[in-house]
């Protein structure tokens, strides 16, 4: 016979109850996924429209979170309450959408009522219940068991394993469908411009100054050449490169500096001849923050961006990261 949550008096022990009834609700999720989360999987994957995620009350908040994951990593989907479905919202259901519906007894009413609309339009419906013998279960496409054998609470009856288990099972499906879609660290930055995580995985490429922005002189350029080069560029430096792009080094406002200092002409060198060679060089694919650790490492302000053939791409500047609040 299962022991009820709490009782004893002590939080502490009624804390840790709740999280071992919770915890074991997500274990014994683990223990049940079968082909049928690759069906779900598999359709959502395919689907065409929007994920159209719907549950009432308690599950409606953890459906929420759901929509809002699936949203962030790639897959687009919204929150449909079931009640105002029923009431005029039916509409924001079209064909090539998929319906993922959450009901622990999978006889929610109001759910029960779209399901005529959702067969109507030849919408996928999938569902996440605790009871796979319910209505909702048997009408769907595919249905997913969440059930729990206990609730985390003295009366068994609050919601609290079940909408965790909910919930897992649909970090479970997101995360899985990210992957199977391929979605990467530069697409996640894409979906979330304004937020911290979005800065974390940056790329390079997004802040690098390329194309006609890059200052960038041949090895036989005059000194008083490449400082108007730098000047009009406006980064502390230029790259030097061959005549197929390759980047021989650069020159930046320190090597001018010590240049003045040991050379009674020094606009008459030849940027060849003053330049730093072999600096430090980054991947357009690397993270923006990799770029502000090496910069760090380095005591610099500036890295080249490189292809694979060692041509320059772009420049990163430590004020860039400054813009994007990286430092």
């Amino acid at each position: 016979m299962k022991k009820a949550v709490g009782g004893s008096g002590d939080p502490l022990a009624t804390a840790r109850e709740v999280l071992e009834v919770e915890s074991r609700a997500v274990r014994d999720l683990a223990d049940r996924l079968d082909a049928g989360f690759v069906a779900a999987l598999e359709l959502l994957h395919g689907c065409r429209g929007r994920v159209v995620v719907t549950g009432l009350g308690k599950s409606g908040i953890i459906c929420k979170k759901i929509a809002a994951t699936l949203a962030s990593t790639g897959t687009p989907a919204l929150f449909l309450h079931p009640a105002e479905a029923v009431h005029g919202d039916l509409g924001m259901v079209t064909t090539g959408d998929v319906v993922l519906a959450v009901s622990n007894s999978g006889e929610t009413a109001e759910l029960l009522q779209l399901l005529e609309r959702i067969k109507r339009l030849g919408v996928t419906l999938i569902s996440l219940t605790g009871n796979p013998s319910s209505t909702l279960a048997s009408q769907s496409d595919v249905h997913l068991n969440i059930g729990v054998s206990q609730e985390a609470c003295p009366m068994d009856l609050v919601p609290t394993a079940s909408t965790t288990a909910s919930l897992a099972m649909g970090d479970a499906l997101a995360i899985a469908l990210a992957e199977r879609r391929g979605f990467r660290e530069e697409d996640f930055a894409s979906l979330h411009p304004g937020g911290r995580l979005g800065r974390l995985v940056l790329t390079v490429e997004r802040v690098m100054h390329g194309g006609d922005a890059l200052p960038k002189v041949s090895p036989d350029t005059l000194i008083q050449d490449a400082i108007y080069e730098m000047s009009a560029k406006r980064l502390g430096m230029t790259t030097v490169c061959d005549a197929s792009g390759r980047l021989a080094g650069i020159v930046t406002d320190g090597d001018l500096r010590r240049l003045m200092e040991r050379v009674p002409d020094p606009l008459r060198q030849k940027a060849g001849d003053v330049m730093t060679k072999d600096p430090v060089t980054i991947a357009a694919s690397e993270l923006a923050a990799s770029a502000l650790r090496l910069m760090e490492q380095r005591h610099i302000t500036a890295l080249v961006v490189v292809d694979a053939e060692r041509r320059a791409e772009g420049v990163v500047h430590l004020h860039d990261l400054w813009r994007t609040q990286l430092v």
